[in-house]
């Protein structure tokens, strides 16, 4: 985006990094028209694409997960989540101590991956919690589950924080449960059992109006979890992209009307972060194929919509943090003429369009697409 030298991102390309890797093979995305969203001139314009496509502009004040999903739903922050570039202060530390009763390792921005493999063997040793932020309006609390503490009180641990620093000037965006083991070499790997906690959302956004329309408000990932569980009448969690499309697919084959909202967890988690763009690129060639067995399940009153909320470069080597970019919107159904919108103006722009669509009430600054019928 135009202003990612403020983030210190300027030339972050998340599609132009996997695109690079020489084995991104996503035949579905192209001929829904991904190469044709302004400034994707390198992945291959079609002359025929299958889908209604933007460019998204992020319009809140961050780049993190809380703030662009809030987006997508509706609300535009005017101001950043306090972030934590020098470690939490004693105020935060002390409430950690009192809650879990022990000794606190780190206390500064750290990879999750390089944080535990650091302080796992001390952690161990002293029966400690290692604490950690990112760039993110993050906490992030890392326990060994297989000898140090049981999943359960982390995941209790975390909850009480959360309520605690509700409404204080450490309002932090999300705690994170981040669960890890040792392994058989001494090695240590974080598990799939992470669990958000996030602040509630500060107005009524798409989950929760749909919600109170009567309609379905489903959650699959860690969709529920981002929004403080506010606004659904079902939640699954996943643990991979595997499972969480698998999940989506259930609720594609099902009948229902309203809303499902889905996060495919890895592409953020494992590769993005992790900085692997072998992995990242592999893992849309998978989501790809996904949308190849699925696309024809989909009903005439179907609408799919693929986005995301925030560049996460696998390739930007300054930070192993999320980018300030541009994001695609790709809106495919048997019954909507495949228009290119440009570039919008807000991520917000999709909760208007998704609330016209079904025929919800729901007030946002974000401006519906005017999809045609075919």
């Amino acid at each position: 985006m135009p202003d990612a030298s403020a983030f210190g991102d300027a030339g972050a390309s998340t599609l132009g990094s996997l695109h690079k890797t020489g084995i991104l093979n996503i035949p579905t995305l192209r001929s829904l028209g991904i190469g044709n969203i302004d400034g994707l001139d390198f992945l291959g314009k079609t002359d025929s694409p299958l889908g209604a496509l933007a460019r998204m502009t992020e319009r809140s004040l961050g780049k993190d997960t809380t703030v662009g999903h809030w987006e997508i739903a509706g609300h535009i922050s005017s101001a950043p989540l306090p972030t934590f570039p020098d470690g939490f202060d004693t105020e935060i530390l002390d409430k950690v101590r009192k809650i879990s009763g022990r000794e606190l390792l780190c206390n500064k921005p750290y990879s999750g991956t390089a944080v535990i493999n650091d302080y796992g063997k001390e952690a161990k040793e002293k029966n400690a919690i290692i604490i950690y932020t990112s760039a993110d309006s993050v906490l992030q609390l890392a326990v060994q589950v297989n000898g140090v503490m049981e999943l359960e009180e982390l995941y209790r641990i975390c909850e009480q924080l959360r309520r605690e620093l509700v409404g204080t000037k450490d309002g932090v965006g999300r705690i994170i449960a981040r669960p890890y083991v040792e392994n058989e070499d001494g090695s240590y790997t974080r598990t799939a059992d992470r669990r958000d906690y996030s602040l509630e959302p500060p107005a009524v956004l798409l989950p929760e109006a749909v919600k109170r329309a009567g309609k379905a408000s489903v959650s699959v990932g860690k969709i529920s979890d981002i929004f403080a569980g506010v606004g659904f009448t079902e939640a699954e969690r996943t643990h991979s992209n595997e499972e969480g499309m698998e999940i989506t697919e259930k609720f594609i084959d099902s009948d229902f009307e309203g809303l499902c909202f889905t996060n495919l967890v890895d592409f953020d988690m494992s590769w993005g972060h992790r900085r692997d763009p072998e992995g990242y690129a592999r893992g849309l060639n998978a989501f790809d194929a996904w949308l190849k067995r699925v696309l024809p399940k989909l009903r005439e009153d179907d609408v799919l919509m693929v986005t995301a909320d925030h560049g996460c470069d696998p390739c930007y080597l300054k930070t192993t943090d999320h980018t300030r970019e541009y994001t695609p919107l790709i809106i495919y159904s048997k019954s909507i003429s495949p228009d290119n919108f440009g570039t919008r103006e807000s991520f917000a722009d999709i909760s208007a369009t998704v609330a016209e669509l079904l025929g919800v009430t729901f007030k946002t600054e974000g401006r519906a697409l005017e999809l045609r019928n075919i």
